[in-house]
């Protein structure tokens, strides 16, 4: 029985933690030199088209302003750079199936083998964070962020939005 109780404990850690976790991916234009972008501009027009509240919208604003900021960049009204953000939300469904037997006999003990079936389902955001150059206006640099939701208060809110921008904008500038 401490096998399977190891076991169990072990998936539910797994289960737990991936639910709270940010997945990134990012890609850039590897014949662009990022160390010549030291300003930028967010791009009103496609961010007031993001199908999420102006408070959220504020607080991603913030969040990338913040991170780069401490990256040493700074904002600016003749930009090198300019920040574009997009959003979508999905419903995620995930099963995980337990197949097991009790009991005895050749063939599963005498109640047949167990199986139980786990739903969990839940609002997964995506984030899109893209750098295009002021002056080409081509995309350089996107990054994603996928997450679930949270929507208890503004002050969670508020510190998974941080969470996730900073997860994203960990990877720029990418390495060359």
């Amino acid at each position: 029985m401490r096998p399977f109780a190891y076991t169990l404990i072990l998936l539910t850690t797994l289960l737990l933690t991936s639910c709270n976790s940010v997945r990134v991916v990012s890609d850039h234009d590897k014949e662009v030199d990022f160390t010549q972008y030291t300003t930028y501009a967010f791009y009103k027009p496609v961010i007031d088209q993001a199908k999420i509240s102006d408070l959220d919208k504020r607080r991603i604003l913030r969040a990338i302003d913040n991170e780069l900021t401490q990256k040493g960049m700074s904002k600016s009204d003749t930009p090198e750079m300019i920040i574009s953000i997009y959003t979508k939300e999905q419903e995620r469904v995930d099963i995980y199936q337990d197949y097991y037997s009790y009991g005895w006999g050749p063939y599963y003990g005498p109640y047949g083998p167990y199986r139980n079936a786990h739903v969990s389902q839940r609002t997964e955001g995506t984030l899109f964070i893209d750098l295009i150059d002021a002056e080409s206006k081509t995309l350089i640099w996107q990054g994603i962020g996928y997450s679930d939701l949270i929507t208890k208060d503004s002050e969670s809110k508020e510190k998974r939005i941080n969470e996730i921008v900073s997860k994203i904008l960990e990877a720029y500038p990418p390495q060359q």
